[in-house]
């Protein structure tokens, strides 16, 4: 199956590669590749999106694709031929989706391939949960919290909300500091110049960064600190070697992520392919 998903994602990277993406079509394809990755059952996933109107026509192709590969016996002497047939005939059903969603309206399309998690988690219809306290006893005491207690929670609580404000509201400027002097890091780590203290600090910086990133909604900007913070990781503890295609990798994720949030009108796309094949690489990493 992996075979499989890497195949379609990759036939996915090469259609995209023959058209002029904007930042916010190349955030759909890096989602839909994403969806495809984690897919628990991709047979039945894309016979669902043959269902739903934003995905269907990209979803016959895809689904096609996929019964190729489940259903044929693959002769590898024209599986590169193939993999080009199957890129451009994905061309057009994928421009056509990048044309009519947005990144949202795509991530609504995306949750209805599992309505029944979403039904779930609604509370049952015409069911009140009635609890009677009444005879409970309760001791008020244990609700008085001391001066000093409430101050302090106040400043802890405070504090991070306040922090998280300022965050979103220099978003730009927050994301951006860090990435010259990260880079420079990465290339003191080509040079085997490690400092582990300063790997640690910038694992700090990404991880922090990227998870407001996604609490505020920018997906593809929280996944490439993630891969970064991670990655990072790895090497701090020793488990990957930061060879030139790592740091390349991992340069290419900084790329990514500048260009997204300065919504530069390039096409990126190869560094998304970079930091894809990184995420692959770190994720058989235990």
């Amino acid at each position: 199956m992996e075979f499989i998903k890497q195949y379609i994602t990759q036939t996915i990277s090469a259609a995209a590669n023959s058209l002029r993406l904007s930042t916010h079509q190349i955030e759909i394809v890096a989602l839909l590749k994403d969806a495809i990755i984690k897919s628990g059952d991709l047979g039945n996933d894309l016979i669902k999106m043959k269902k739903i109107t934003e995905l269907s026509t990209l979803a016959i192709k895809l689904n096609e694709i996929y019964n190729f590969l489940t259903h044929n016996t693959i002769d590898f002497f024209k599986v590169s031929d193939q993999f080009k047939d199957h890129s451009r005939n994905l061309i057009k059903d994928l421009n056509h989706l990048l044309d009519t969603t947005t990144p949202l309206s795509f991530k609504n399309a995306l949750e209805k391939l599992n309505p029944i998690a979403e039904e779930e988690a609604k509370p049952a219809a015409n069911h009140e949960i009635k609890i009677d306290l009444s005879k409970r006893k309760v001791d008020d005491e244990i609700f008085i919290k001391p001066d000093t207690e409430k101050i302090k929670e106040k400043i802890i609580l405070d504090d991070e909300n306040d922090n998280e404000e300022l965050f979103i509201q220099n978003f730009e400027t927050n994301i951006l500091r860090p990435i010259k002097p990260l880079d420079q890091m990465l290339k003191n780590l080509s040079n085997a110049d490690f400092d582990y203290e300063e790997i640690s600090s910038f694992i700090k910086i990404m991880s922090d960064n990227g998870r407001l990133s996604k609490k505020i909604g920018f997906e593809i900007i929280s996944d490439m600190h993630e891969t970064i913070a991670q990655t990072l990781t790895f090497i701090k503890n020793r488990k990957l070697m930061p060879g030139k295609e790592i740091i390349e990798g991992l340069r290419a994720c900084l790329i990514v992520i500048v260009a997204v949030v300065k919504g530069k009108e390039v096409d990126i796309t190869n560094y998304l392919n970079r930091a894809d094949e990184l995420q692959q690489k770190i994720s058989k990493i235990k």
